[in-house]
Parts: structure tokens; C-alpha cells; sequence
């Protein structure tokens, strides 16, 4: 179902019109409303009556989370505080939050973008959705809540946790989109098979997975466990929350919604920006929002743009699946290494489970990199002869691709802590040494 076919649909040209104007405008919005941006556009040396095409997007300042930060909790709004009719903000794990705001307007906007995306998915007004995300600070929860009302669908606002009930509701409310994080996806599977429940005879048939990196091969996993179509959901809270872009059922990259956010992608070092096809840093523009539009945020999270015509129909520019964030990437014994590369060996190995932990730590001088990775409940109780041998099978194949040695700990199923939202993946001791 395409939502809206006036814009998911629009000629190239006539966008890239649409665009230019709205960047013009919110360029003079954030100059005028906002001191950070007055300051950083006068600085840079360009004014809004300086944009003529896109190419004027590069001469604008990029934005950075530390520039929230700097300017908490609200330096960056645009409109007075009476006019935020809503707060959300992140976890603040490295220090106090990032926080952002919504007008009335921007509310409806995203409810407008998340439509779209439930439309991307293949939902339509039938649908009957659990969204288990979290509700609260984190714009998960109420992201997908707002637009499944805005799609017309029947909306079960169950948040995370508490998942035997999860399942209970699925079964009895007669779901048949289930939003969540992919890793929670899994464990929901889990619970229902302890409680007896087979989840592929449920009405289940769209999931709307984000907010974690995963990879093809989870995907995979997720599908066949149960035995619905799982797409791939983008959206961060600095640029609105989900619903900056959306796989469709062709699953050839994610929609961006690309009259409201542009996208760049660039060198993470230099700032240079990359041709379409090159893997880089993602950067967006909000071109439409009132309370907290951002200019050339850089996002952390590694992709690529691609404009080739997607069979859906939909003319919007489309960006590759996350394959890691800058942040995220771990340097062992001076190799970069990202976890969605282990995943993507990890989830190939039919004795494993999908569920695994990164440690890295030190041995005397050398950085030591260990994989725990649960194995299925067949092969636990195999001879221990067999666990080496898948061990050693392991180390192989992830040396291969790493370029490293790593040390391969197979645990027995379901030891490794389960999440309710972002999955952990990684621990690096060597940080509190």
C-alpha cells in the first residue's frame, strides 16, 4: 500500500524542487529562531538566499549530538516552550540527555511519516498492531502508536517487557503487525514456545523492526521462526524518531522520506561528501519540522544512497540497511572491527543460536577479542569433541573475514541475557582499566 502517492510518488525533479525551497526556508527559520544556528550559518558564511540547488547543502554546517548536548535541554528549539506540545529524549547514557521537541504540526508530520512507513511494510487500515516498543522518553513507542492510528489500524499499545502476556495478546487480539526491535522479535518466539504457543499459527504477518542494527541473515532467522515479513524501519530522535525511512515489500534499501529529510552521506573522517553507492556516514536535513529541525545532522550510523527505480513504484531516493554506527566500532589489535560483521558469520552457522555477546579485554599487552555465542538445544549435548570442533569452525571463518584470531566460547542456550529493546552486544573491559 503506498500511503501517500502524491509524494511517495512525485517525479525526481519536481522533488528536488520541493526540497530546495523547504531548505531555504528552514535554513531562514533555524538563522532567525535559534542562536546556535545563527551563529554557526554566519560563521560558515552562507545565508538562506544563498541556496540555489542542493549542491548548497554542503556549504551549511553539520550538526553533532555534542551540539545538543552543549545546548541542553532546550538551546536548539526553534519555537517557544508553549509551543512544544511534547518531549522526547535519549537514553543520556554518556551523560545527560538529547532532547527534542514537537509542535502540534510536527506531530502530525510524523504520524504522516510513520503511515507511510506502516504502508512500506504492507499494512493497511485491517491491521490490527502491536507496538512493543517502549513507551515513554524513547520515540519508539509512540512514533509507531500515532501512526498506526493515523494508517486506521487497530493499535495495541503493549510496550516492551512483560512478554508472556506479549504473546497472550497476540493470540487473542488476533495481531497481525508486530513492531519491535529485531533481537526482542526472537525472544518473543522463545517465550511462546515455552509457553506452548506455536507463533506461526497466529495472524502474524508483518514485523516493523528498527532501533538496532541487524543484519540479512537475522532477517532470515526472524522470517522463519515466525513465518511473517520482516522489514527493516529507520528513524532516529535528533532527526524526528522512526519514520525517516522504511524497506518496502521488494526489500531493496529503505525509503527515505526525502521531501522532509534529506540525506548525504560522507567520509566520517573528513567530512567530504561521497557519490551515491559509497558506504559512509549518513546525514540528514530536516526540511519541515517547526520545533526542532536539524541542519546536516550527522547520525553515526554507516550506509549508502541508491536512486535506481524500485519495482514499488516509489520514486523516493532509497538508503542501504545499517551496517554498524562509527561509534560502534571496536579496534582490536589495531583491526576495525563492526559487530554486524561477526553477526553475519555468526547466523550462517546452523549449530548456533541467534544470540550472541562481544568481550574485549586485555591479555598483558594484547587486546583479546571473545565471542559467546549460544548453541542450540541439539547439539548442548553432543560429545565435546563436536563443540570443538564448531569452535574451531568458527574461529576459522571469523578470522577470515576479520582478519583477526578470536577467541570462540560456545554457551549453553539461553544463558546470554535477552533485551526488551536495543540489544547489547558488545563489552569492553578494557574501558574501566
Amino acid at each position: 500500500m503506498i500511503w501517500d502517492e502524491k509524494n511517495e510518488c512525485m517525479a525526481p525533479e519536481r522533488r528536488t524542487q520541493l526540497q530546495v525551497e523547504r531548505l531555504r526556508r528552514t535554513v531562514k527559520w533555524v538563522s532567525e529562531r535559534v542562536p546556535h544556528y545563527h551563529k554557526a550559518l554566519k560563521e560558515a558564511g552562507i545565508a538562506a538566499q544563498d541556496i540555489k540547488s542542493l549542491d548548497d547543502l554542503r556549504a551549511l554546517p553539520f550538526t553533532t549530538k555534542d551540539d545538543l548536548r552543549d545546548n541542553y535541554p532546550f538551546g536548539l528549539f526553534a519555537v517557544p516552550l508553549e509551543e512544544v506540545v511534547r518531549i522526547h529524549a535519549s537514553s543520556g547514557t554518556t551523560g545527560k540527555p538529547t532532547v527534542v521537541g514537537y509542535t502540534r504540526e510536527d506531530i502530525e508530520l510524523w504520524a504522516q511519516t510513520i503511515a507511510r512507513t506502516i504502508g512500506c511494510g504492507g499494512g493497511t487500515p485491517k491491521d490490527v498492531m502491536q507496538v512493543a516498543y517502549g513507551y515513554g522518553l524513547f520515540t519508539g513507542g509512540l512514533g509507531l502508536h500515532y501512526g498506526g492510528e493515523k494508517m486506521g489500524c487497530t493499535v495495541v499499545p503493549t510496550s516492551a517487557g512483560n512478554s508472556k502476556r506479549q504473546v497472550m495478546l497476540m493470540q487473542d487480539f488476533g495481531c497481525t503487525i508486530l513492531a519491535c526491535t529485531p533481537s526482542y522479535s526472537l525472544y518473543l518466539a522463545e517465550v511462546a514456545e515455552d509457553m506452548g504457543v506455536d507463533i506461526k499459527s497466529l495472524r502474524l504477518r508483518v514485523g516493523l523492526f528498527g532501533a538496532e542494527p541487524w543484519t540479512d541473515s537475522m532477517r532470515n532467522e526472524i522470517e522463519a521462526r515466525l513465518d511473517i515479513i520482516a522489514i527493516d524501519i529507520y528513524g532516529l530522535s535528533e532527526v524526528i524518531g522512526p519514520g525517516v525511512a522504511s524497506e518496502c515489500e521488494e526489500k531493496h534499501g529503505l525509503h527515505v522520506f526525502e521531501d522532509h529529510f534529506i540525506p548525504e552521506v560522507i567520509n566520517p573522517a573528513t567530512g567530504e561528501v561521497l557519490p551515491d553507492g559509497q558506504e559512509g556516514e549518513l546525514v540528514f536535513t530536516s526540511v519541515t519540522k517547526k520545533a526542532f529541525p536539524v541542519l546536516r545532522y550527522r547520525t553515526r550510523d554507516l550506509s549508502k544512497l541508491m536512486r535506481e527505480p524500485c519495482p514499488c513504484g516509489r520514486t523516493l531516493i532509497r538508503m542501504a540497511r545499517i551496517t554498524g554506527r562509527t561509534d560502534d566500532m571496536i579496534v582490536v589489535r589495531g583491526t576495525n572491527v563492526f559487530p554486524s560483521q561477526i553477526e553475519t558469520v555468526l547466523m550462517e552457522v546452523e549449530e548456533t543460536a541467534p544470540h550472541y555477546r562481544l568481550i574485549v579485554d586485555k591479555r598483558g599487552a594484547l587486546d583479546e577479542l571473545t565471542v559467546e555465542i549460544e548453541v542450540n538445544e541439539r547439539i548442548f549435548s553432543d560429545a565435546v569433541r563436536h563443540l570443538e570442533e564448531l569452535e574451531h569452525k568458527i574461529q576459522r571463518e571469523l578470522e577470515a573475514v576479520l582478519g583477526i584470531t578470536a577467541v570462540i566460547k560456545l554457551v549453553e542456550p539461553r544463558s546470554i541475557q535477552r533485551s526488551e529493546g536495543k540489544a547489547q552486544r558488545v563489552i569492553d573491559k578494557r574501558k574501566t582499566q
